[in-house]
């Protein structure tokens, strides 16, 4: 398998709606009741931290591209 680039919005999106599964799940075996507004919440946020870390993510590595081909062409 060929190595890919580390995306860590796509991680943090994934964990977050990992861990929202698991709530529900708590929730349907009756080991815990876990409302439902706690639930809807923290999957908003988490998946908007994951928007934001992808953006600055995605600067990051244009302007680290630019620079390298800036200093390649002079």
């Amino acid at each position: 398998m060929r190595r890919h680039e580390f995306q860590p919005g796509r991680l943090i999106a994934g964990l977050v709606l990992v861990l929202a599964g698991v709530l529900y799940l708590v929730e349907t075996t009756g080991e815990a009741d876990v409302p439902w507004y706690a639930v809807v919440p923290l999957t908003m946020g988490g998946l908007t931290l994951a928007a934001l870390v992808g953006l600055v993510t995605y600067a990051v590595r244009r302007d680290r591209r630019d620079r390298i081909s800036e200093s390649s062409d002079r």
